[in-house]
């Protein structure tokens, strides 16, 4: 049997570390009630945003799309929701 050298604990401190990161989604209603900038202080933070949109889309989203869109993220529309995530999360369309 071979040994192997497994650093658990290393394991469980890099986990820990990144955990934060990207492990939230935020539910939310996209009516122009909420600040552009707490949107975008979401996304930057790591989380996924899915937003009932109320009222046109482009409208409402307009203050923080194409901030979004630079820094890497991604903003799908999907039946009355916004979707947005930040750089490196996919949103995979393959099934619809």
């Amino acid at each position: 049997m071979v040994d192997i050298d497994l650093d658990l604990q290393a394991v469980e401190d890099q986990m820990e570390s990144e955990g934060g990161e990207g492990s939230r989604i935020v539910l939310g209603v996209l009516d122009g009630t909420t600040a552009d900038e707490e949107w975008l202080a979401e996304v930057d933070g790591g989380a996924v945003l899915v937003l009932a949109v109320e009222g046109d889309v482009n409208e409402l989203a307009a203050g923080f799309a194409r901030d979004i869109s630079d820094a890497g993220g991604t903003l799908m529309k999907f039946r009355d929701f916004l979707l947005v995530t930040p750089p490196g999360v996919v949103i995979d369309t393959d099934r619809l």
